[in-house]
C-alpha cells in the first residue's frame, strides 16, 4: 500500500473537524467517524431490541451485533471466540484479573512505564492470589522496555508479565513480539496494553505473539467501546464468571457480562472499513507531523522531550510529552489556550508511576500533544508559532 495520504479527504469524514477547534488531545480520545455516528443513530432508531429474539427486527439486530463482533475479531487477526467487547480497557482488564487463575505464591512482572489501566488490575490479581510483584523499569534516558532489561527479572516462578505497546506519555513503540518470545521461553503469560498503539498502526495479535491484548475503539475513531483478546490457550487460565446457566465457551461468554453495548458493537465495521489498508499512509503522514513539533522542541535548550526525539515512524507514534524549564505544564497549556484554538493538555494522564517515580516530575506532570492522522501539517506549524509566543 502506498504511503501517500490525503488528509483533506480524511478530514471530510469527521463531523467534529468542521468546528473551530484543533484537536491535539487525541490520545485521550479521538474524534468519531461520521459513518459511526450515522450507524449508531440508525440502529437506535430502527433496530434497538434485546438480542436473541426470533421476530423480524430482532433478527436484524442479532445479525448486526454478530457482524460487529466478527469484524472486530478479523481486524485483530483473532478468532471470534477469542475476543470480548466491553465498556473500557480498564474494565476488561479488571474482569480478566478477577477470572485469571495463577498458582498462589507465583511472581508477576509489571512495568512502571504504564497507564494505571495495566497496573491496578494485576495488583488486585496479586492480592487476590497472594502473588509477588516484581517491577520492570527502564531508566532515563533510554526509557524503553526490551527483552534485555526484562530477562534479569524472569524466573521459573514468574507466571504473568504485563507491559504497554506504546506509552501514552513517551510515545515509543515497544517490540512486543521480541518481548513475547522471552516471556514464553520463561513459561509465563504475556499481556499487552495496546490503547496508545492502535490509533496509529494495524493490530495483529497473532503476529505479536501475545496471550492478552486490549485497546479502546473510542481512541481509534469509533464509539466508546473496547476490546480484549485472549488466545484460546490462554483462556485455559480464565475461570468463567457468568450466570451458572449461561454458556462459557467463548471469551465473550466468560467475561462479557452483557456489557458489549449493542449500538456500539454493530458500528465497528464502519471503523474497520475506513482503516482498511490505510496504515502505511497514516504512519508516513504522522511521521511528518511529529517531525515538525520535535524539530522545534529539540532545538530549545530549556525543553525536555520525554521519550525518543526521533520522528521515525518505526520508533514512535506522534504522542509527544515535554516539560519546559521555568514554565509549569499547566501554565503552558492555559497560556496557549488563551491565544489559540489548540486543544492539548497537561498532567500525568494516568501514568503516574512513570511521571513520579521514573521521570521524577512534579505534580503537574507533562504537557502532552497527541496527534493523529486527521491533524494537518499546517495545524502543527501553527502550534509551533503559539508555543513560540508562550515560551520564554
Amino acid at each position: 500500500m502506498s504511503d501517500t495520504f490525503d488528509v483533506a479527504s480524511a478530514r471530510e469524514r469527521f463531523p467534529a473537524l468542521k468546528q473551530d477547534q484543533v484537536y491535539l488531545d487525541n490520545a485521550g480520545g479521538s474524534q468519531v467517524l461520521g459513518q459511526v455516528i450515522d450507524s449508531i443513530s440508525q440502529y437506535l432508531s430502527k433496530t434497538n431490541v434485546q438480542l436473541g429474539a426470533s421476530y423480524h427486527t430482532g433478527q436484524i439486530s442479532n445479525t448486526k451485533y454478530e457482524e460487529g463482533y466478527q469484524a472486530a475479531a478479523k481486524y485483530m487477526n483473532a478468532g471470534r471466540d477469542e475476543i470480548v467487547l466491553g465498556a473500557s480497557t480498564t474494565q476488561l482488564f479488571m474482569n480478566l484479573a478477577t477470572a485469571l487463575t495463577i498458582p498462589p505464591g507465583s511472581e508477576i512482572i509489571l512495568s512502571k512505564l504504564e497507564h494505571e489501566t495495566n497496573v491496578k488490575p494485576w495488583l488486585y490479581l496479586a492480592d487476590r492470589l497472594n502473588l509477588t510483584v516484581k517491577w520492570w523499569v527502564s531508566e532515563k534516558p533510554n526509557l524503553k522496555l526490551t527483552p534485555e532489561n526484562l530477562k534479569p527479572l524472569l524466573s521459573p516462578n514468574v507466571k504473568f508479565v504485563a507491559c504497554t505497546h506504546v506509552s501514552n506519555i513517551l510515545g515509543s513503540i515497544h517490540d512486543v513480539k521480541a518481548i513475547a518470545d522471552v516471556v514464553h521461553e520463561a513459561g509465563a503469560l504475556f499481556c499487552v496494553d495496546g490503547v496508545s498503539f492502535a490509533p496509529h498502526r494495524a493490530v495483529d495479535v497473532k503476529a505479536f505473539g501475545v496471550d492478552f491484548y486490549a485497546f479502546s475503539w473510542y481512541k481509534v475513531y469509533g464509539p466508546h467501546i473496547s476490546v480484549l483478546y485472549a488466545s484460546t490457550s490462554a483462556q485455559e487460565h480464565v475461570k468463567p464468571l457468568p450466570h451458572y446457566f449461561n454458556p462459557t465457551k467463548t471469551l465473550e461468554d466468560k467475561l462479557g457480562f452483557a456489557a458489549s453495548n449493542y449500538e456500539n458493537v454493530q458500528a465497528l465495521p464502519t471503523v474497520i472499513s475506513y482503516l482498511s489498508g490505510a496504515f502505511p499512509g497514516i504512519a508516513a503522514h504522522e511521521a511528518r507531523l511529529q517531525k515538525i513539533l520535535l524539530d522545534f522542541l529539540t532545538e530549545r535548550k530549556d525543553v525536555t522531550v520525554h521519550g525518543s526525539t526521533s520522528s521515525d515512524a518505526a520508533v514512535r507514534v506522534p504522542t509527544i510529552a515535554f516539560t519546559v524549564e521555568g514554565v509549569s505544564p499547566k501554565t503552558l497549556v492555559l497560556e496557549a489556550e488563551k491565544r489559540s484554538n489548540y486543544g492539548f493538555r497537561w498532567g500525568h494522564f494516568y501514568s503516574k508511576r512513570l511521571c513520579d517515580e521514573v521521570l521524577g516530575l512534579g505534580p503537574e506532570g507533562v504537557a502532552r500533544v497527541s496527534m493523529v492522522h486527521y491533524n494537518t501539517e499546517e495545524e502543527i506549524r501553527g502550534l509551533v508559532e503559539v508555543l513560540k509566543e508562550v515560551l520564554p
